[in-house]
Formats: structure tokens, C-alpha cells, sequence
């Protein structure tokens, strides 16, 4: 490991900073901004270089916002500057069928007028969250970001740790935030291992023009392949993640733009007339990836760096989001009383708040995509009456209508729309 008696970026061995972040995406951003918010010193490491993230490009990307991480970018000062980009969710319809044959009779509809707190989230695009949340950042008092930064070493004593950079410099901070997604260089250079697996499936991701307004209605269409996810983005517009098997996935991305549309309109249907792309398409590989521990020496894991989880409930982003949270009010909290915040009863403090909700929803999307993305008559029958019961009882309808709006569990002050 390199020496951490280099010389560090103020030339000295104090603090450079209180909390190192590594990982300039959407999670590391949006805790560095809270952070110093409370008065902390914080630095983010981004490897990509800024002439890269900051292109406008419209690539398809966008996010599924609960009401609570909505919460929590108004409480950072960051949602002022995407709400205009912003759709809200108003209702949710989940059904179960065949390409080309419609949905089944049996299915689930959440409608955010059943509770009290308004929308149940918005759609966001990359574009527009990953752009406010750096630029907020650059602009925040107590936030220094490193552009096109990498970390390539990491070494913790008693009181802190320091990190090595590419650059030759060594930086040094009471703690260390891996906020550098599921191949985490954070997370393997301390020594926490991780258990998952390959579903064999891949999302296709883009976004389509349609003729006919969505109403602010996200659909979910469970078919054997895996699931098609139109969720509603502004204007006739909505973003599509859609699961195939890999090597059919292969097949149809390699597939002209028509050709492409040819294959999906049988899934999609004509309910909002005719589509057409609007922006990139791409894939990504999906996968399980848990993080056997969310802390180590000196070091604490957020978001996809902790647990990367299938996107069939769209709650990954809103997980990380609530790792911020709790993070930020185990540190503040900590800081206030005298403790050290980057130190062992901290961090496991941190741990035992987030650790099982993490898994939890793991176990949870590893078992819907089981469950839902087969084609046995059996399953099929128990899971549509299992729709049609659900829909039936207003009170479990209205559970899960708040578990989509991320208003259960031990919610963090931020997402409470609290003060940290």
C-alpha cells in the first residue's frame, strides 16, 4: 500500500477533508450536499472527467423518484432544479400477459388519491438529476470535487484513512464513503466481499414519443421473458425498461430502430397509439449483487456500492437515497454529540439501520422476478389471483400504494421532510 506520508493535496497531515466520497453519480453528489449542509467538509471523487458529464445528450435514462427521495432532494436544495423536468406518478397499473395477446383480467391498480400525501413519486431523467446534483455540489460551501480523480489505494489507522490517487496525491479523512457502484474499489480494497448472481436477463432501456397523453399512469406488464416497465415522463413521452433473456435481448438491440419497434409493439400494445424512439437505446446486464457488510474500517457503503438489486420494483435508486439519509443523520448525530463519526459504534449504527431494509428488498425483487418472469400455468393462475385479491382490499392496496411512495419503515429525517 503507498505510504499516506506522500504528500497530501494541503501539504500536511491534517484532515484534508472530514468525509472522502468516492463516486461522482447521482449518490455521491446528493450525501456530499447534505453533508455539508451540517457543517462537514467533504470531497468527491469523480472519475469521469467533467467535459463527459456535464454533455445534455438525451439518452432514455431516467429515474423512478418516491415521494420520499423527492423529500430529500427538497431538503438538500437540489429539487428546485429538476421539478420543472419532473412527472409526477399519479397512478400505477400492474398486469400479467402475453406479447401480442393483452394483459390478463386480474390486476393491480394504485391510484395516489388513496393517500394523503400526494403523487407517489416522479420521473426524473438522468439528464436532468445527475446535472442539478453536480452543479449544486460545485456550488455548495464545504464541497471540494475532484474531476477525472481515481482512487488506487486506501490505507486506515485509529483515527482515519487516507486514499491514494491516481494523480500521485494522497488525500486524508476521518471516513470514506463508497458511493462507486457494484464493482466498488471502496468496498474490495476493504476487504468486504459480496454474493450474487447473474439472471440471466438483460434491460433493454429507452425512451418513445406517443401519440396519446399517459396521464401520469406507470405501467408494469409482467410477461414470461421478464417484465416491460412505461413509466411516464413529460409531454407524450415515457421511459421503457424492458427485460428479455440475454441472448434474445442481444438480438433485438442489434435490430435496426424499426425493427426494434417491430418487436416491441406487440408488448407495448396501442393503448397510447403510435410510437417512436425518442434518443439512444441501450442495455445493461441484470444481476443480484449484496455486499456482505454495508461498513468496514473507516468506511461506509451507499447505494449500488452496498446492493445492486433487479429493477423489476424500481427502487434501487430510492434505496441508495435512503442510505444517504441515514447515513447523514448517523454522522450529524454522531458529530453533535462528540463522538467520531467515522469510528466503529457510528458505523455499525449506520449498519443495523440500513442492513436489513437492503436485503430485504434483495430478497424481495430477486423473488418477484422469479416469480413473474415464467411462463408456468400454475404460477401464472396463483400470482393473477394474487393481483386480483390484492386490488380487492382497499387497506393492503393502500399498503402497498405507501411502500411505493417509500412511506414505510424508519424513515431518515430528510425523508420525512424534517431538518437534519
Amino acid at each position: 500500500m503507498d505510504n499516506p506520508r506522500r504528500t497530501t493535496l494541503n501539504g500536511d497531515m491534517e484532515f484534508d477533508t472530514d468525509i472522502a466520497i468516492v463516486g461522482g453519480g447521482l449518490s455521491g453528489p446528493a450525501l456530499a450536499i447534505a453533508l455539508a449542509g451540517a457543517g462537514l467538509r467533504v470531497t468527491v471523487i469523480d472519475a469521469q472527467a467533467r467535459s463527459v458529464r456535464d454533455v445534455p445528450d438525451f439518452d432514455g435514462r431516467a429515474y423512478a423518484l418516491a415521494l420520499t427521495s423527492v423529500r430529500l432532494l427538497q431538503g438538500i436544495g437540489v429539487w428546485d432544479a429538476v421539478a420543472d423536468h419532473a412527472q409526477p406518478m399519479l397512478e400505477i397499473k400492474v398486469t400479467d400477459g402475453r406479447a401480442g395477446e393483452g394483459p390478463s383480467p386480474f390486476f393491480m391498480h394504485f391510484d395516489h388519491a388513496e393517500i394523503e400525501e400526494g403523487p407517489m413519486g416522479h420521473m426524473v431523467e438522468d439528464r436532468h438529476l445527475r446535472r442539478a446534483l453536480m452543479q449544486v455540489a460545485g456550488a455548495t460551501g464545504g464541497v471540494t470535487v475532484l474531476d477525472g480523480e481515481k482512487v488506487t489505494g486506501q490505507r486506515t489507522d485509529l483515527s482515519g484513512i487516507t486514499l491514494t490517487l491516481a494523480s500521485g496525491k494522497t488525500l486524508r479523512a476521518r471516513l470514506c464513503v463508497g458511493a462507486d457502484g457494484r464493482g466498488s474499489g471502496v468496498a474490495r480494497r476493504a476487504g468486504v466481499k459480496r454474493t450474487g448472481w447473474d439472471y440471466g436477463q438483460t434491460a433493454l432501456v429507452c425512451a418513445l414519443h406517443h401519440e396519446r397523453p399517459h396521464g401520469g399512469v406507470a405501467h408494469q406488464f409482467f410477461m414470461p421473458a421478464g417484465p416491460l416497465a412505461i413509466l411516464p415522463l413529460t409531454g407524450n413521452r415515457s421511459s421503457i425498461v424492458w427485460s428479455e433473456s440475454t441472448a434474445n435481448a442481444a438480438r433485438i438491440h442489434a435490430l435496426p430502430d424499426a425493427g426494434y419497434l417491430d418487436v416491441l409493439r406487440p408488448r407495448f400494445g396501442d393503448f397510447l397509439g403510435e410510437i417512436s424512439l425518442a434518443g439512444k437505446r441501450y442495455t445493461y446486464p441484470l444481476s443480484l449483487s449484496l455486499a456482505h457488510s454495508m461498513v468496514a474500517e473507516r468506511v461506509a457503503l451507499v447505494g449500488d456500492s452496498a446492493h445492486g438489486v433487479h429493477p423489476i420494483a424500481g427502487q434501487g435508486l430510492n434505496a441508495g437515497f435512503r442510505d444517504i439519509a441515514a447515513l447523514c443523520e448517523v454522522i450529524v448525530d454522531a458529530q453533535r454529540r462528540g463522538e467520531d463519526f467515522g469510528g466503529a459504534l457510528a458505523l455499525a449504527r449506520y449498519q443495523e439501520w440500513r442492513r436489513f431494509d437492503n436485503a430485504t428488498l434483495a430478497l424481495a425483487t430477486d423473488s418477484f422476478n422469479k416469480l413473474f418472469s415464467n411462463d408456468n400455468a400454475f404460477i401464472r393462475m396463483a400470482r393473477n389471483i394474487g393481483m386480483g385479491v390484492i386490488n380487492a382490499l382497499p387497506g393492503l392496496r393502500r399498503n402497498f400504494i405507501r411502500e411505493a411512495a417509500g412511506l414505510t419503515g424508519d424513515l431518515p429525517r430528510l425523508m420525512r421532510g424534517a431538518p437534519l
